[in-house]
Protein backbone atom coordinates (compact mmCIF):
# COMPACT_ATOMS: atom_id res chain seq x y z
CA UNK A 1 0.00 0.00 0.00
CA UNK A 2 1.26 3.49 -1.04
CA UNK A 3 1.39 6.12 1.91
CA UNK A 4 -1.65 7.46 2.78
CA UNK A 5 -3.61 5.35 -0.11
CA UNK A 6 -6.27 2.72 0.15
CA UNK A 7 -7.86 2.63 3.26
CA UNK A 8 -5.27 3.93 5.39
CA UNK A 9 -6.61 7.64 3.47
CA UNK A 10 -9.91 7.05 4.47
CA UNK A 11 -8.91 6.82 7.91
CA UNK A 12 -7.19 10.18 7.47
CA UNK A 13 -10.51 11.41 6.06
CA UNK A 14 -12.67 9.65 9.45
CA UNK A 15 -9.89 11.51 11.59
CA UNK A 16 -10.40 14.87 9.66
CA UNK A 17 -14.30 15.13 10.45
CA UNK A 18 -14.06 13.91 14.07
CA UNK A 19 -11.29 15.93 15.10
CA UNK A 20 -9.20 13.55 16.89
CA UNK A 21 -6.23 15.15 18.73
CA UNK A 22 -3.03 13.19 18.75
CA UNK A 23 0.16 13.92 21.42
CA UNK A 24 3.74 13.24 20.95
CA UNK A 25 6.69 13.75 22.72
CA UNK A 26 9.70 16.15 21.78
CA UNK A 27 12.54 14.22 22.84
CA UNK A 28 13.90 10.65 24.01
CA UNK A 29 12.72 11.24 27.50
CA UNK A 30 9.85 14.17 26.79
CA UNK A 31 6.30 13.21 27.91
CA UNK A 32 2.85 14.58 26.71
CA UNK A 33 3.93 17.30 25.02
CA UNK A 34 0.36 19.39 24.17
CA UNK A 35 0.82 19.31 20.11
CA UNK A 36 -2.41 19.29 17.93
CA UNK A 37 -1.25 16.84 14.88
CA UNK A 38 -3.48 16.59 11.93
CA UNK A 39 -3.77 12.66 10.68
CA UNK A 40 -1.98 12.84 7.76
CA UNK A 41 1.17 14.27 9.66
CA UNK A 42 0.81 10.57 11.51
CA UNK A 43 2.55 9.26 8.52
CA UNK A 44 5.10 11.54 8.20
CA UNK A 45 6.43 11.16 12.09
CA UNK A 46 9.72 9.69 12.62
CA UNK A 47 9.57 6.16 13.08
CA UNK A 48 8.34 4.28 16.44
CA UNK A 49 9.73 0.91 17.87
CA UNK A 50 10.32 0.23 13.83
CA UNK A 51 6.82 1.44 12.60
CA UNK A 52 6.30 3.92 10.91
CA UNK A 53 4.07 5.42 7.98
CA UNK A 54 0.52 3.68 7.18
CA UNK A 55 1.49 1.37 10.21
CA UNK A 56 1.18 4.55 12.31
CA UNK A 57 -2.50 5.76 10.84
CA UNK A 58 -3.45 2.03 11.43
CA UNK A 59 -2.28 2.20 14.88
CA UNK A 60 -4.22 5.71 15.64
CA UNK A 61 -7.34 3.81 14.02
CA UNK A 62 -6.91 1.30 16.50
CA UNK A 63 -6.27 3.73 19.60
CA UNK A 64 -9.58 6.02 18.39
CA UNK A 65 -11.95 3.11 17.70
CA UNK A 66 -10.10 2.18 21.75
CA UNK A 67 -11.52 5.30 23.03
CA UNK A 68 -14.79 5.50 21.27
CA UNK A 69 -15.62 2.13 22.81
CA UNK A 70 -14.85 3.43 26.39
CA UNK A 71 -11.58 1.10 26.64
CA UNK A 72 -8.33 2.72 28.57
CA UNK A 73 -5.27 2.90 27.82
CA UNK A 74 -4.62 -0.50 28.53
CA UNK A 75 -6.89 -2.11 26.20
CA UNK A 76 -5.89 0.28 23.45
CA UNK A 77 -2.11 -0.59 23.83
CA UNK A 78 -3.24 -4.44 23.65
CA UNK A 79 -5.20 -3.90 20.24
CA UNK A 80 -2.06 -2.51 18.95
CA UNK A 81 0.05 -5.53 19.93
CA UNK A 82 -2.36 -7.78 18.96
CA UNK A 83 -2.34 -6.33 15.15
CA UNK A 84 1.76 -6.22 15.38
CA UNK A 85 1.14 -9.45 15.97
CA UNK A 86 -1.24 -10.44 13.39
CA UNK A 87 -0.16 -8.23 10.39
CA UNK A 88 2.39 -5.91 11.49
CA UNK A 89 0.03 -2.90 11.56
CA UNK A 90 -0.63 -3.37 7.97
CA UNK A 91 -4.44 -3.71 6.45
CA UNK A 92 -3.50 -6.94 4.56
CA UNK A 93 -5.44 -8.04 1.74
CA UNK A 94 -4.42 -12.16 2.48
CA UNK A 95 -4.56 -14.76 5.03
CA UNK A 96 -2.23 -17.55 5.40
CA UNK A 97 -2.67 -21.58 6.04
CA UNK A 98 -4.25 -21.55 9.18
CA UNK A 99 -7.09 -19.05 8.11
CA UNK A 100 -6.96 -18.63 4.34
CA UNK A 101 -9.91 -16.40 4.69
CA UNK A 102 -8.17 -13.91 7.22
CA UNK A 103 -7.58 -10.41 6.09
CA UNK A 104 -6.95 -6.92 7.69
CA UNK A 105 -5.61 -5.41 10.47
CA UNK A 106 -5.74 -8.37 13.08
CA UNK A 107 -6.50 -10.75 10.44
CA UNK A 108 -10.10 -11.91 11.33
CA UNK A 109 -11.80 -14.51 9.24
CA UNK A 110 -14.92 -14.16 7.93
CA UNK A 111 -17.10 -15.11 11.01
CA UNK A 112 -16.16 -11.79 12.47
CA UNK A 113 -17.75 -9.91 9.57
CA UNK A 114 -18.18 -8.66 5.96
CA UNK A 115 -14.47 -8.32 3.77
CA UNK A 116 -15.47 -5.19 3.65
CA UNK A 117 -15.65 -4.43 7.38
CA UNK A 118 -12.11 -6.46 8.21
CA UNK A 119 -10.71 -4.33 5.88
CA UNK A 120 -11.90 -0.87 7.49
CA UNK A 121 -8.72 -0.17 10.34
CA UNK A 122 -11.69 1.55 12.56
CA UNK A 123 -14.48 -1.13 12.40
CA UNK A 124 -11.93 -4.24 12.45
CA UNK A 125 -10.33 -2.74 15.94
CA UNK A 126 -14.84 -1.98 17.05
CA UNK A 127 -14.88 -5.45 17.03
CA UNK A 128 -11.82 -6.33 18.59
CA UNK A 129 -13.23 -4.27 21.36
CA UNK A 130 -16.15 -5.49 21.40
CA UNK A 131 -14.64 -9.14 22.27
CA UNK A 132 -12.14 -7.89 24.85
CA UNK A 133 -14.58 -5.75 27.10
CA UNK A 134 -16.54 -9.44 27.26
CA UNK A 135 -13.31 -11.50 28.57
CA UNK A 136 -13.72 -11.58 32.23
CA UNK A 137 -10.74 -9.63 34.66
CA UNK A 138 -8.95 -9.10 31.11
CA UNK A 139 -7.28 -6.54 32.62
CA UNK A 140 -5.52 -9.11 35.19
CA UNK A 141 -4.67 -11.29 32.37
CA UNK A 142 -0.84 -10.62 31.25
CA UNK A 143 -1.56 -8.76 27.84
CA UNK A 144 -0.33 -11.63 25.27
CA UNK A 145 -3.44 -13.99 27.41
CA UNK A 146 -5.62 -11.41 26.86
CA UNK A 147 -4.89 -10.82 23.43
CA UNK A 148 -5.18 -14.95 22.81
CA UNK A 149 -8.61 -14.68 24.54
CA UNK A 150 -10.14 -12.71 21.72
CA UNK A 151 -7.78 -13.84 18.65
CA UNK A 152 -7.76 -17.54 19.87
CA UNK A 153 -4.58 -18.15 17.78
CA UNK A 154 -2.39 -21.59 17.82
CA UNK A 155 -0.42 -20.28 20.54
CA UNK A 156 -0.91 -18.14 23.94
CA UNK A 157 2.34 -16.03 24.01
CA UNK A 158 2.42 -15.55 20.28
CA UNK A 159 1.95 -11.77 21.07
CA UNK A 160 4.19 -10.69 24.15
CA UNK A 161 7.40 -9.77 21.95
CA UNK A 162 5.03 -7.13 20.74
CA UNK A 163 3.73 -5.64 24.11
CA UNK A 164 7.09 -3.38 24.53
CA UNK A 165 6.86 -1.89 21.16
CA UNK A 166 2.81 -1.51 21.27
CA UNK A 167 3.48 0.75 24.59
CA UNK A 168 6.00 2.73 22.32
CA UNK A 169 3.75 3.61 19.55
CA UNK A 170 0.76 4.16 21.84
CA UNK A 171 2.61 6.67 23.35
CA UNK A 172 4.10 8.30 20.78
CA UNK A 173 0.66 8.63 19.15
CA UNK A 174 -1.33 9.96 22.50
CA UNK A 175 0.93 11.04 25.15
CA UNK A 176 1.70 7.73 26.95
CA UNK A 177 0.27 6.60 30.07
CA UNK A 178 -1.10 8.30 33.26
CA UNK A 179 2.61 8.48 34.92
CA UNK A 180 3.54 10.44 31.45
CA UNK A 181 0.77 12.87 31.88
CA UNK A 182 1.84 13.49 35.57
CA UNK A 183 5.27 14.68 34.67
CA UNK A 184 3.45 17.97 32.89
CA UNK A 185 2.01 19.00 36.34
CA UNK A 186 5.01 19.41 38.28
CA UNK A 187 5.37 22.90 39.76
CA UNK A 188 3.73 25.03 42.70
CA UNK A 189 0.32 26.61 41.87
CA UNK A 190 1.71 29.87 40.37
CA UNK A 191 4.06 28.32 38.00
CA UNK A 192 1.19 26.07 36.70
CA UNK A 193 -1.54 29.20 36.49
CA UNK A 194 1.03 30.86 34.71
CA UNK A 195 1.51 28.12 32.16
CA UNK A 196 -1.95 28.66 31.90
CA UNK A 197 -2.40 31.87 31.49
CA UNK A 198 -0.54 31.30 28.34
CA UNK A 199 -2.52 28.66 26.87
CA UNK A 200 -5.89 31.39 27.85
CA UNK A 201 -4.21 33.89 25.74
CA UNK A 202 -3.67 31.94 22.82
CA UNK A 203 -7.34 30.70 22.90
CA UNK A 204 -6.55 27.46 23.73
CA UNK A 205 -8.43 27.65 27.27
CA UNK A 206 -11.85 29.20 27.05
CA UNK A 207 -14.68 30.50 29.81
CA UNK A 208 -18.38 31.72 29.69
CA UNK A 209 -19.50 34.15 31.82
CA UNK A 210 -19.53 34.48 34.69
CA UNK A 211 -15.56 34.17 34.17
CA UNK A 212 -13.79 31.78 36.16
CA UNK A 213 -10.35 32.13 34.00
CA UNK A 214 -9.49 35.34 35.91
CA UNK A 215 -9.31 33.23 39.11
CA UNK A 216 -6.24 31.45 36.84
CA UNK A 217 -5.04 34.92 36.07
CA UNK A 218 -4.93 36.07 39.38
CA UNK A 219 -3.15 32.86 40.73
CA UNK A 220 -0.34 33.68 38.09
CA UNK A 221 -0.10 37.34 39.33
CA UNK A 222 0.66 36.25 42.89
CA UNK A 223 -2.60 38.14 43.63
CA UNK A 224 -4.66 36.96 46.80
CA UNK A 225 -8.37 37.60 46.06
CA UNK A 226 -10.72 36.14 49.41
CA UNK A 227 -12.90 32.34 48.46
CA UNK A 228 -11.15 32.71 44.93
CA UNK A 229 -8.41 29.98 45.26
CA UNK A 230 -7.98 27.01 43.26
CA UNK A 231 -6.89 23.32 43.96
CA UNK A 232 -3.38 22.79 43.27
CA UNK A 233 -5.32 19.43 41.96
CA UNK A 234 -7.63 21.23 40.00
CA UNK A 235 -4.58 23.29 38.48
CA UNK A 236 -3.23 20.00 37.33
CA UNK A 237 -5.96 18.67 36.11
CA UNK A 238 -7.02 21.54 34.15
CA UNK A 239 -2.76 21.49 32.55
CA UNK A 240 -3.43 17.29 31.53
CA UNK A 241 -6.50 18.11 29.88
CA UNK A 242 -5.42 21.14 27.78
CA UNK A 243 -2.16 19.11 27.35
CA UNK A 244 -4.29 16.11 26.15
CA UNK A 245 -6.48 17.68 23.59
CA UNK A 246 -5.24 20.79 23.19
CA UNK A 247 -8.01 23.29 23.80
CA UNK A 248 -10.59 23.05 26.25
CA UNK A 249 -13.47 25.21 27.41
CA UNK A 250 -13.88 25.40 31.41
CA UNK A 251 -17.46 26.75 32.38
CA UNK A 252 -16.71 26.43 36.59
CA UNK A 253 -14.24 26.31 39.46
CA UNK A 254 -14.54 28.23 42.43
CA UNK A 255 -17.99 29.19 42.63
CA UNK A 256 -17.72 30.84 45.79
CA UNK A 257 -15.62 33.64 44.03
CA UNK A 258 -18.44 34.25 42.02
CA UNK A 259 -21.59 33.68 43.97
CA UNK A 260 -22.79 31.17 41.77
CA UNK A 261 -24.27 28.92 45.10
CA UNK A 262 -26.58 26.34 43.96
CA UNK A 263 -27.63 24.79 47.25
CA UNK A 264 -25.48 22.18 47.60
CA UNK A 265 -23.22 23.14 50.99
CA UNK A 266 -20.45 20.04 49.74
CA UNK A 267 -20.01 21.47 46.54
CA UNK A 268 -16.18 20.87 45.57
CA UNK A 269 -16.96 24.21 44.04
CA UNK A 270 -18.11 25.81 46.94
CA UNK A 271 -17.13 24.34 50.34
CA UNK A 272 -14.17 24.76 52.19
CA UNK A 273 -12.86 28.28 50.11
CA UNK A 274 -14.10 26.57 47.35
CA UNK A 275 -11.97 25.92 43.99
CA UNK A 276 -11.99 22.47 44.08
CA UNK A 277 -13.61 21.43 41.39
CA UNK A 278 -13.59 21.92 37.39
CA UNK A 279 -15.96 21.38 34.76
CA UNK A 280 -15.07 21.20 31.29
CA UNK A 281 -18.09 21.84 29.05
CA UNK A 282 -15.48 20.92 25.47
CA UNK A 283 -12.60 18.95 24.97
CA UNK A 284 -11.25 19.34 21.53
CA UNK A 285 -13.48 22.44 20.50
CA UNK A 286 -16.04 19.86 20.95
CA UNK A 287 -19.25 20.01 23.42
CA UNK A 288 -18.54 17.59 26.03
CA UNK A 289 -21.11 15.47 27.55
CA UNK A 290 -19.24 13.24 29.86
CA UNK A 291 -20.04 10.13 27.76
CA UNK A 292 -18.52 11.20 24.25
CA UNK A 293 -15.26 9.40 23.69
CA UNK A 294 -13.03 12.49 24.35
CA UNK A 295 -14.59 12.46 27.93
CA UNK A 296 -13.60 8.86 28.57
CA UNK A 297 -10.40 9.50 27.15
CA UNK A 298 -9.66 11.86 30.02
CA UNK A 299 -10.86 10.14 32.66
CA UNK A 300 -9.14 7.20 31.71
CA UNK A 301 -6.23 9.44 31.95
CA UNK A 302 -6.92 10.85 34.85
CA UNK A 303 -8.23 8.15 37.29
CA UNK A 304 -5.11 6.57 38.42
CA UNK A 305 -3.49 10.22 39.28
CA UNK A 306 -6.61 11.24 41.20
CA UNK A 307 -6.21 11.02 45.29
CA UNK A 308 -8.59 9.63 47.81
CA UNK A 309 -12.27 10.76 47.39
CA UNK A 310 -11.94 12.25 44.25
CA UNK A 311 -15.06 12.37 42.04
CA UNK A 312 -16.60 12.71 38.49
CA UNK A 313 -20.04 13.27 37.42
CA UNK A 314 -22.66 12.26 34.55
CA UNK A 315 -22.97 8.91 35.36
CA UNK A 316 -25.62 8.70 34.32
CA UNK A 317 -24.99 10.38 31.51
CA UNK A 318 -22.28 7.82 30.30
CA UNK A 319 -24.78 4.85 31.45
CA UNK A 320 -27.44 6.17 29.08
CA UNK A 321 -24.44 6.16 26.33
CA UNK A 322 -23.52 2.98 26.89
CA UNK A 323 -20.12 3.92 27.75
CA UNK A 324 -20.32 2.57 31.70
CA UNK A 325 -17.04 2.17 32.97
CA UNK A 326 -15.10 1.95 36.29
CA UNK A 327 -12.59 4.48 36.46
CA UNK A 328 -10.55 2.54 39.33
CA UNK A 329 -11.61 4.01 42.11
CA UNK A 330 -13.02 7.81 41.29
CA UNK A 331 -16.58 7.93 42.37
CA UNK A 332 -19.20 8.39 40.32
CA UNK A 333 -22.45 10.53 40.46
CA UNK A 334 -25.33 11.63 38.60
CA UNK A 335 -24.64 15.38 36.53
CA UNK A 336 -26.16 17.21 33.78
CA UNK A 337 -24.75 15.83 30.60
CA UNK A 338 -23.79 19.86 29.37
CA UNK A 339 -20.25 19.15 30.47
CA UNK A 340 -17.41 16.79 32.48
CA UNK A 341 -17.26 17.65 36.26
CA UNK A 342 -13.72 16.29 38.33
CA UNK A 343 -13.32 17.35 42.14
CA UNK A 344 -11.18 16.65 44.82
CA UNK A 345 -12.26 16.05 48.36
CA UNK A 346 -12.56 19.73 49.73
CA UNK A 347 -10.26 18.97 52.67
CA UNK A 348 -7.43 18.10 50.16
CA UNK A 349 -4.70 20.16 49.93
CA UNK A 350 -1.53 18.07 48.15
CA UNK A 351 -1.09 17.24 44.12
CA UNK A 352 -1.95 14.27 42.27
CA UNK A 353 -0.46 11.13 42.36
CA UNK A 354 2.96 11.16 40.24
CA UNK A 355 3.87 7.82 41.07
CA UNK A 356 1.47 5.53 39.35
Amino acid sequence: MGKLGGVALLIVLVFAFTGIVFVTGGGKNSCAVAATISPATVADLEPVAGYSGDQLVNAAAIITAGAAAGVNVKGQTLAVMTSMGESGLRNIEYGDLAGPDSRGLFQQRDTWGTLAQRLNPTVSAGFFFQRLVKIPNWETLTPTAAAHAVQINADPDHYAPYYAPAKSVVAALVGGDAACAATATEGNAQQLAADLVVKIDAGNITGIAPDHLREIRWIAAGEVHENCGINLAILQIITIAVNTFGSVGISDINRLCTDQYLGNPNSSHWANGGGHAVDFFSLDRTPTTGADANAIKLLNILAPLMPEGSATGQVQCRSDAGTSIDFAGLNQFNDSCNHIHLQVDPAFTGSLKTGV
